[in-house]
């Protein structure tokens, strides 16, 4: 095996054109905080520092921070935002009966211990913005799955500010997931194996012998590991480092998982079942930080383009890999939000007072008691068997046939 060795020093790194990154001394908290601050009044915002800061060591650092950098990641104008989705955004909306009953079984991405009736506003809420980006994209086709990003997302910025961020990753990092058939996913699933054949040639060949497959990755990848992780602190980390990655970088991700319990998966039996179980169980106590630099590290010695000249992966066109560029350099010329804030008020625009103040959260508890209508329900009870991601791979494995459904047992 080629043993992925990282320095032991904190290090910062650099995000180059292509999502690849380079690395370099890094700094202590009060230094990070401070280089955040001067990159979001800078004029333009210094987009390549926030996101040094998003993937280097500890992210963004607070939920604060997220809420004003994530929309300068994703080119949002905090002092445009989309209003709140009416009653009529669940009117004949031919996926209203599937989000439900998602978002009903989401009950354990919700903070321990809040009160029932704080969390069915936000489960009422996060209904609505799921609805509205679908409804303000008609070419993008929901998956079980997508609640899980939405609600993270709800929980650090807002129901406004959510719809903006879903709306704009709906459209460019998840996209692939958003297609009428599995096809796109499974695409992006194939570059699994090719890299853990670089880098474990062996226990790339014990998984094929296992013939396991990709399908344990699945819900890791389109929930961007919301659906499979307890901690929120943890997957508002990775948040962190995918919004300011390439769109590739969970799969990579996910083979640092992978070869990180290499001696795990090699005294399995090599059979499909047991190999299946054991990858599908994540654990909880994975050294995030390191994974995250050997994912970096997997990112810029195999990157997308080397590993799409196998055959597998020459078939498809990715949407979320082809646009990724030009996205990137979309968000190179923004103006901080002092400015917007200015520009907005010589505009004469009403949407002002409803911006970054009104759509931003000063803290958890302002969040879970701002409902926009009284919510006349119960306490939804949590789904003992199957969650999002069981259903995606069920679905996964019904487009793929009887012998990929075997791979679920």
């Amino acid at each position: 095996m080629k043993r992925l060795k990282r320095k032991k020093q904190n290090v910062g790194v650099v995000v180059n054109g292509n999502g690849s990154f380079t690395r370099e001394p890094g700094c202590g908290r009060k230094q990070k905080l401070a280089e955040i601050h001067q990159a979001l009044i800078s004029d333009p915002v210094d987009i390549e520092t926030l996101r040094r800061a998003a993937v280097s060591k500890g992210g963004l650092l607070t939920d604060e921070l997220r809420r004003k950098v994530w929309p300068k990641l994703l080119n949002i104008n905090v002092y445009d935002l989309p209003h709140k989705p009416g009653r009529d955004v669940r009117e004949d909306h031919k996926d209203y009966n599937q989000v439900v009953l998602d978002v009903r079984r989401s009950m354990k991405r919700f903070p321990k211990g809040m009160p029932a009736t704080e969390r069915a506003v936000l489960q009422e809420q996060l209904i609505d913005i799921i609805l509205e980006v679908l409804k303000r994209n008609t070419q993008l086709h929901y998956y079980q799955g997508y609640h899980d990003v939405a609600v993270t997302l709800l929980l650090v910025v807002g129901e406004r500010m959510a719809i903006a961020l879903l709306d704009t990753l709906s459209n460019y990092h998840l996209r692939d997931f958003m297609d009428p058939t599995m096809d796109s996913t499974k695409h992006i699933l194939n570059y699994l194996m090719p890299i853990l054949e670089q880098v474990d040639l062996e226990l790339h060949d014990f998984m094929i012998r296992a013939e396991v497959g990709t399908i344990f990755a699945l819900s890791w990848l389109i929930t961007w590991y919301g659906h499979v992780l307890s901690e929120f602190k943890h997957t508002l980390r990775l948040y962190d480092f995918f919004l300011a990655s390439h769109p590739l970088m969970p799969i990579y991700l996910a083979a640092t998982i992978v070869l990180h319990r290499e001696k795990e998966v090699k005294q399995t039996e090599c059979d499909m079942a047991m190999v299946h179980h054991l990858l599908s169980c994540i654990p909880q106590d994975l050294p995030y930080e390191l994974l995250i630099g050997q994912a970096q590290d997997l990112f810029e010695k195999y990157p997308p383009s080397l590993l799409a000249k196998r055959a597998a992966l020459q078939s498809r066109k990715s949407r979320s890999i082809s646009t990724f560029q030009a996205f990137q350099l979309s968000t190179l010329h923004q103006r901080p939000d002092s400015v917007l804030q200015r520009l907005t008020k010589a505009q004469g625009s009403t949407t002002s007072r409803h911006g970054l103040e009104a759509a931003l959260p000063g803290d958890r508890g302002q969040l879970w008691r701002r409902g926009n209508r009284m919510v006349k329900m119960a306490v939804w009870g949590l789904s003992a068997t199957l969650g999002a991601a069981v259903f995606a791979v069920a679905q996964t494995a019904m487009d793929w046939g009887p012998e990929a459904l075997l791979q679920l047992f």
